[in-house]
């Protein structure tokens, strides 16, 4: 199941994938990314003509110098913060 966290973090993106994101001052390196998924949010008030708001989610195998492991990140497109959903060790 792994450990839900729900914490901003900052990513770096490259042609949309992220490939570097930073947790408690440490930085991950995106090694591979395991799967990738869309889902709309349920806020339908902030929808504009043509653009539905949606949460990426990208689970991704990542380290650092002192820990490795698998993360989830979402992306939410309305607005446009990163968070840090879960890892697995």
């Amino acid at each position: 199941m792994g450990h839900v966290y729900g914490v901003p973090v900052a990513v770096t993106e490259r042609e949309g994938r992220p490939v570097r994101f930073v947790w408690d001052r440490r930085v991950y390196n995106v090694r591979h990314v395991v799967d990738h998924w869309i889902t709309l949010r349920s806020d339908w008030s902030r929808a504009t003509r043509g653009n539905l708001p949606q949460r990426a989610h990208w689970r991704v195998e990542a380290g650092s110098t002192r820990a490795r492991g698998v993360y989830e990140l979402q992306h939410d497109s309305a607005s446009d913060a990163w968070l840090l959903a879960r890892v697995w060790d």
